[in-house]
Order: structure tokens, then sequence, then C-alpha cells
């Protein structure tokens, strides 16, 4: 069973009505019973970095989770601001990240976009960069739904799994080891999130 994380942050019923229809079952729970017993689990994160943190640290659910996931190498994947919470920093607040992924989470740079708005809002072709069973079996150029300002910066180049362009290229998604993360919204992105959420159902499952 997936479990999708409720911390109090996140399109929670978007994400799990997404994963219903990519046939994969999932769970909406901040009982730790649940995440000991998770196949893989989900980390959901919209609004502010700091907001998203401390939610996520006073939730109780941190430390079993960041074991869950380090010692025992349970699938986990972040969302939005799910993925920007695994890095170490953040421009947009001052508390740490979680750490998990080596690098930091800056804002979109204006003198690199022009006149492009911020949020980066809509939808956007990735090129995937490395293999991984998270973006195998897309019929075609995928591309996803993104509504963001700020964007990961890895320190570790092999950690990128997807770019997307917005001006310049960003990193739309992450991979190392079982730790994967995406930038853009799969549960808005249609047939693309759904063959997202299928994969990583499969690799939760495996």
């Amino acid at each position: 069973m997936l479990v999708i994380v409720d911390y109090g942050v996140g399109n929670l019923a978007s994400i799990k009505n997404m994963l219903g229809r990519a046939d994969a079952n999932a769970l909406i729970s901040s009982e730790k019973k649940d995440i000991l017993s998770a196949s893989g689990i989900i980390l959901p994160g919209i609004g502010a970095f700091d907001h998203c943190m401390e939610m996520f640290h006073t939730s109780g659910l941190r430390e079993i989770i960041t074991k869950r996931v380090l010692e025992e190498g349970i699938p986990i994947l972040g969302i939005c601001v799910g993925l920007q919470m695994m890095m170490e920093s953040s421009e947009e607040g001052i508390k740490p990240g979680l750490g998990w992924i080596h690098g930091d989470v800056i804002k979109f740079r204006r003198e690199l976009i022009g006149n492009l708005k911020i949020p980066h809002m809509g939808w956007t072709e990735v090129t995937i960069k490395k293999e991984s069973y998270l973006s195998d079996n897309f019929l075609e150029e995928p591309r996803f739904y993104f509504v963001h300002s700020f964007h990961v910066r890895l320190k570790d180049p092999t950690d990128e799994l997807m770019t997307a362009k917005y001006g310049y290229d960003f990193t739309a998604a992450i991979q190392r080891n079982n730790i994967f993360g995406v930038q853009f919204h799969p549960e808005k992105s249609h047939k693309f999130g759904m063959r997202l959420l299928r994969n990583f159902a499969a690799i939760s499952y495996n």
C-alpha cells in the first residue's frame, strides 16, 4: 500500500484520485502504523518552504519517515515542495531542509528568464536525463503541469532525472537510489502524471 503523508499540506485527495486512475492502491494517513507498513511513501507539498518544514516537523512523522527512507530504503516520491524539502536549504526561508539530497532551492533568476512571469505556471515538456523506472514507458515526449517560483539546484548532477526549460534549464525531477522527487504536479498532468504515478507504484510494490 502506498501512503500519502498527511501532515496538513498538499493536494492529498487529488493525488489519491490520480493514483486510483493509475490502478494503484493508496491511503492518506498521518498514522505512524501506516507509515511503518507502507510499501512506498508520497510526500506532498504546497506553499512556502518554511511552513511545510514546520508542519512536517510538528506532525511527529519526520523521524519515522527518515528512518524508513534512509535506513530501510523504502521508495519515496516528493511532489513540488515535497521535492524541495529533501534539499539542504531554500532561499525561500530560513529553516533547514531534510538534507536527504545534496543541494538547495533557489528562485528563478530574473536576469536569466527575461520577461517571463514568475511563478512558472502551465504545461512544460521535460527532458529525461538518465534511465529510471520512474520515467519508463512514456509513449510520447512527456510534459507536465508546473506551478512554482523556486526550483532545486543539485550539487551532484547524477541526481538529476529530468530537466525542463523556463528561460533556462532547471531540474524538474530527481532520483538518488530510492529517493524520487518531481517539481511538477503529476496529479494535474493527465496521462503523463498517471503514467509516472503508475511507475512509482510499480517501484514500490517490487
